[in-house]
């Protein structure tokens, strides 16, 4: 539904089946691709099937009256309940209210449950009340929102990454209502979507029709999801070009016009900012033919998924895009890809394999959706995930109704109410076969039925049955994944079919289709080993499209499920030392040879003798990840020759060491220049910004930042400043509580980049269980790059 007012045109290759038993030649067909309609494609008995189920309980016991208080509380209007905690009462109130009116709408498209139904009508009810109270078409939980508004709209412009007007991320927030607004509409037809989706984007024109093209880039420093898409597609669904102008003013040049030259500038930027912005950049192009603007759009896909992505098929280490040649941080932290992201990139390879039509774009698809988002969601409470851990032995912390409400939960609901939408497409000529996902589809237009059942990945094939009144004639084409390794095999009613071209993406049948017709399509797997992209001593193992990954314990699962904490969606429990994760020793080429299957247990692969010390031998299973939930886990293992095991452990050791002691003596932490810590910490600031340099994120400026410190166990004695001293003449103070306690001057000179300093906090807070720390530039200098902030209970 997507591609309204929009007529682009996909060339299908023509994928012969010269001699195909009961086929015909298969004739050419330059159709442009089509989705079908969430409402014509039903899930079967499947762990996604689970996943969809576990949603609409998740989505039924939240409380549409506290996701609408912060609407009803800015509008001038009386809440009917308190506001939920966690996010949605710390400044960034009603961003789940947003992402609940799409998953809702999804939700209903795909199962036409009543009661999601109702729980939709009510939630536009109550926000077309919102926006009737405001008068001018605005609907938003933003704190404060008037008041910031008429800043903008008067030219008073302060832009942070991760704040605007001293407000979190205000663009970002109402993004996920307007997303909302569009979805109840081209999902469920809402004509009353729609109108208030019209509205509340002509008081943005409102907003901005006195700013000049700079200063709107200037509010495009702060994130913004994806504004530029959704006003593209209020150009698509009314025809004005007016709205169409506004997501182009909306495009982040500082992102765009690198990727136009096909430059990757993208290494240390946080990563789900800039997603959205480029599935605007395509949307727009969708819409007014710019190749340009596709190409930047396909540009970035390609770098992100073939050079910035790990086996599950996320990305970014800590949020933020690590150098494409060092996955360092990924494997050494314990804040893996984020679920935003891959919701995201999802969304963004949905557009360009119908602009497209090859199959790159579903290997990547089914990769993702197996390995990172179906594994995002408990498949017992329906909790979901925020960071998806790659260092070997940690774990995943998972959701709760009533205390969790991250980005990751807004895009969670959303991910299990939609899996539909990928599995089939079409042409006026092809029904076209993606996914290998138990479902029925109806293609109203041909008056065909059509059932897919399997049990896959654990068994190897699909099975198709064709229901129809009448002989229908169209081709068949079933994506040949590269996993296959081209040894793909169909039988149509018994007869197998022979000299099918298994080389292309599709393998294609074309015949006039009978009522009971039965294809069975044969998907034989393999074991590999995959390699971490940088080239470095980590390997994965996957089976066909499936990440197969071990369970290492379950001591220590320190907030499994997550309280309303505003970290709460980290796991800071216990780290295992990365030299004591179990080795694999071999050659890299020898990976697969001793891995064997487990006897009656489909997917299920023991090591063997790979390792070492044969406590590991029986112990560790691989398993589909996936199914792999509540527990510490390895998907990556250190691989080392026999005779480079020793130096390799002892390397890890003394790498990790000194991090360990640091870690022991902090009490809290805050990673300045990195979105989450910053906001967890209630970043106030003036005058700073942020950046990365010297594999190295920071913050600096001619103003101040604060941060709220936590000295929760009140055993914190020192404050510890890391900053990079590589320029001349920076200097700053260090503030608590409002009372200056050190001077720093930074001149760059004696080769050290990074410098500390540790400033004893006063008695008088030490009993305290939070305090401000701020740093102030001084001597009319910038401040130096400052790295982190910490409270220590001992100094170093």
């Amino acid at each position: 539904m997507r591609k309204i007012l929009l007529a682009s045109i996909v060339v299908l290759s023509v994928l012969a089946c010269d001699k195909a038993s009961k086929s015909e030649a298969v004739p050419v067909d330059n159709g442009a691709i089509s989705y079908f309609q969430l409402d014509q494609v039903k899930l079967l008995k499947s762990p996604f099937k689970n996943a969809e189920e576990l949603d609409i309980k998740y989505l039924l016991e939240l409380e549409p009256d506290r996701l609408l208080a912060p609407f009803l509380r800015e509008a001038g209007l009386e809440p009917k309940a308190e506001s939920y905690p966690n996010w949605e009462n710390t400044g960034l109130d009603g961003h789940i209210g947003g992402h609940y009116v799409s998953a809702l709408s999804l939700m209903y498209a795909s199962t036409g449950n009543s009661t999601i139904k109702e729980r939709l009508d009510y939630m536009l009810a109550e926000l077309k009340r919102c926006q009737d109270a405001n008068g001018n078409g605005y609907i938003g939980g933003v704190p404060g929102g008037s008041a910031m508004w008429k800043e903008i709209k008067e030219g008073n412009i302060r832009a942070g990454g991760f704040s605007l007007n001293d407000k979190w991320v205000p663009l970002y927030n109402i993004h996920k209502t307007y997303s909302g607004l569009r979805d109840a509409y081209l999902y469920t037809g809402s004509q009353e979507a729609k109108e208030m989706l019209i509205k509340f984007t002509d008081w943005m024109i409102a907003i901005v029709s006195d700013l000049s093209d700079e200063q709107i880039q200037e509010l495009l420093i702060s994130e913004h999801g994806g504004l530029n898409e959704v006003f593209a597609d209020v150009a698509a669904i009314t025809g004005s070009d007016k709205y169409l102008k506004l997501a182009k003013q909306f495009s982040h040049k500082e992102i765009l016009d690198p990727l136009l030259n096909h430059e990757d500038k993208l290494t240390g930027m946080h990563a789900n900012t800039q997603i959205p912005k480029v599935i605007g950049f395509e949307r727009i192009a969708e819409i007014d033919g710019d190749t340009a603007w596709s190409n930047a759009a396909n540009y970035f896909w390609d770098d992100v998924v073939n050079k910035r992505s790990v086996v599950i098929g996320g990305n970014s280490a800590y949020e933020h895009f690590h150098p494409t040649n060092d996955f360092t941080k990924m494997i050494m932290g314990t804040q893996g890809p984020e679920t935003c992201n891959t919701y995201n990139m999802l969304k963004l390879t949905k557009m360009l394999y119908q602009d497209h039509g090859t199959e790159n774009y579903m290997e990547y698809y089914e990769q993702a959706l197996y390995n990172h988002i179906l594994s995002t969601q408990d498949p017992e409470t329906g909790g979901l995930v925020y960071f998806t851990q790659m260092r070997p032995g940690h774990y995943r912390v998972y959701s709760q109704p009533q205390t969790s409400f991250w980005c990751c939960v807004g895009s969670g609901i959303e991910n299990h109410a939609k899996y539909g939408e990928m599995i089939y497409a079409h042409t006026d000529k092809s029904l076209i076969v993606n996914l290998f996902i138990p479902s029925s589809l109806q293609w109203k237009d041909k008056g065909v039925t059509l059932i897919q059942e399997n049990s896959f990945p654990q068994e190897a094939a699909t099975y198709f049955t064709v229901n129809t009144d009448s002989v229908s004639e169209f081709t068949l084409r079933l994506r040949n994944p590269k996993w296959t390794q081209g040894k793909a095999s169909v039988t149509v009613n018994g007869e197998t079919l022979e000299d099918l071209d298994t080389t292309q993406g599709y393998i294609a049948i074309h015949r006039k289709w009978n009522n009971g017709d039965k294809i069975t399509f044969d998907l034989p797997m393999n074991l590999k080993a995959v390699q971490m992209p940088d080239d470095s001593n980590y390997f994965a193992y996957m089976y066909g499209p499936i990440v197969l990954a071990a369970k290492t314990g379950t001591d220590h699962l320190d907030g499994l499920f997550a309280d309303a904490s505003r970290g709460g969606h980290i796991a800071h429990g216990e780290i295992v030392p990365l030299n004591e994760i179990p080795t694999i020793v071999s050659k890299p080429n020898e990976l697969t040879s001793k891995v064997s299957k487990v006897k009656d247990e489909p997917l299920h692969f023991k090591l063997g003798s790979l390792f070492p010390e044969e406590k590991y031998t029986d112990s560790l299973e691989l398993i589909p990840f996936y199914q792999l939930h509540e527990a510490r886990y390895m998907i990556y293992f250190p691989q080392a020759t026999q005779e480079g095991l020793k130096e390799m452990q002892e390397k890890l050791e003394a790498q990790e060491a000194a991090e360990r002691i640091l870690e022991e003596k902090s009490e809290d932490v805050v990673l300045s220049g990195e979105q989450q810590p910053e906001s967890d910490h209630f970043i106030k600031q003036d005058g700073t910004w942020t950046g990365y340099d010297y594999e190295q994120h920071f913050r600096e400026g001619s103003g101040w930042f604060s941060y709220q410190m936590k000295n929760t166990a009140k055993k914190g004695k020192y404050v510890y400043v890391q900053y990079l001293d590589v320029d001349k003449l920076r200097a700053c103070d260090i503030f608590i509580n409002g009372k200056k306690l050190e001077h720093i001057t930074s001149n760059g000179d004696d080769g050290k980049t990074l410098k500390t300093i540790t400033v004893e906090i006063p008695d008088s807070l030490k009993d305290s269980k939070e305090f401000t720390v701020k740093i102030t530039a001084a001597n009319n200098l910038w401040m130096p790059k400052i790295v982190q902030v910490r409270v220590l209970n001992t100094r170093l």
